[in-house]
């Protein structure tokens, strides 16, 4: 009676069994060992024996049909254990860390990227300083050879034109990047001949005649001369710079001279009561002084412009101050400000707000004889006026302004 079932290692001659298909050689097989033996070559066919053709490459099947050749790389399958897969993971892990130190060490062992490195600094210069900033590093090279040879001159009051301008580059980001200055009424400043301007005075730091000045010359083309109190020329090298930048004493004589001469004059009325004034008192004009302002443009037949400055109150709000310890220093006081002195020098960085200068109609004096300005209520009456036109523009600035900061 013939079984043709058949089991594992019944495929070929009876015996020790068939190696292809024998249990051994399939332990053997996922174990990953041993040797694997090819099956005996079958003997030819004649060919004259009857039968399909066999393709070039096939194998002969016993039935006698083709089938495919046996692949050359027969893959083998073999249990994986925990140490290998740990293995194979620390390997892979070494090998990553190994293409990370290469890739970080090959820009050092080709060199420096020095042209990115210069066109990354172009493109910061550009955006900090300007498109113009070649022409600007230019100017201040040419400036410092002037000044190494000794060519240039300084007028009566000390102002040189050649430090006013590298002043005004040195301003120039501050102002249209970190205050984003916005500059109205250019029109109404003098193209030439005397004026004399007249602004509202905030910021416990007196940035606002640094940027009025600076608007000045980038929009009108021409210098302010400021006018300051007796505090600012007695500092040491503070004092110095205000002279060589055109400032001079804010006193009678001094205002009537530069009027008389043809310069643009600026003038503070609010003084350090407007500077120093608490951030709760924001925008709130204080007293204008007695007209010594007014009394000087009518000497000199110039007109007056009203000057509005809104952003000047948030760079460092004053939310108190230290009057012993500044008479004990010779100030006129000692801010104290929410980050200045908790933060201590990085507490000295002003807020970036938004500015807006807008210079007003001007105020005409000639209409008036010089002999007017001993008159005390004709000089009450134009200040009056003057401070009252730089009230109402600084209420309507804060409404175009909007938030302080964006």
């Amino acid at each position: 009676m013939n079984d043709d079932r058949k089991t594992i290692g019944s495929g070929g001659k009876p015996g020790r069994g068939n190696h292809e298909t024998s249990p051994s050689a399939a332990a053997r097989s996922l174990a990953g060992g041993g040797t694997h033996k090819k099956p005996a070559a079958r003997p030819k066919k004649s060919a004259s024996a009857p039968g399909p053709s066999t393709p070039k490459g096939a194998t002969p099947h016993p039935s006698g049909a083709s089938s495919p050749p046996p692949r050359a790389d027969k893959p083998r399958l073999r249990a994986v254990t925990d140490e290998d897969a740990a293995a194979a993971a620390a390997a892979a892990a070494e090998e990553a860390a190994g293409r990370a130190r290469t890739a970080g060490a090959a820009p050092l062992s080709a060199g420096l990227p020095i042209d990115e490195i210069l066109v990354a600094v172009a493109e910061a210069a550009q955006r900090v300083i300007g498109s113009d900033w070649e022409s600007r590093i230019a100017t201040l090279l040419a400036t410092i050879r002037k000044r190494l040879s000794g060519d240039y001159e300084v007028d009566d009051f000390g102002f040189d034109p050649q430090i006013a301008e590298v002043l005004t580059l040195a301003i120039e980001p501050l102002a249209e990047k970190w205050f984003r200055l916005e500059v109205r009424g250019v029109e109404n400043i003098p193209a030439d001949g005397g004026a004399l301007l007249v602004g509202n005075h905030s910021g416990t730091v007196p940035l606002d005649g640094l940027i009025t000045g600076y608007a000045v010359k980038k929009y009108a083309g021409r210098n302010l001369r400021p006018l300051g109190a007796d505090l600012v020329f007695s500092l040491p090298i503070i004092g110095q710079v205000a002279r060589k930048v055109g400032a001079t004493l804010a006193c009678q004589e001094d205002a009537e001279r530069l009027l008389t001469t043809g310069e643009l004059a600026g003038v503070w009325p609010e003084g350090f009561k407007g500077v120093g004034k608490p951030f709760a008192e924001r925008y709130k004009l204080q007293r204008f002084g007695r007209g010594g302002f007014v009394s000087s443009a009518m000497r000199a037949q110039v007109p007056i412009v009203p000057v509005s400055i809104v952003g000047a109150e948030e760079i460092y709000p004053l939310v108190g101050n230290v009057p012993s310890l500044a008479r004990l220093l010779g100030l006129p006081y000692l801010p104290i400000t929410p980050f200045f002195p908790l933060l201590g020098p990085l507490g000295l960085v002003p807020l970036p707000s938004k500015w807006i200068i807008e210079f007003g109609e001007p105020v005409r004096t000639d209409a008036y004889e010089p002999e007017a300005a001993d008159d005390p209520m004709l000089l009450f009456n134009v200040t009056d006026q003057v401070r009252e036109t730089i009230q109402q523009t600084l209420y309507q600035l804060l409404v175009d302004r909007g938030n302080a900061f964006f």
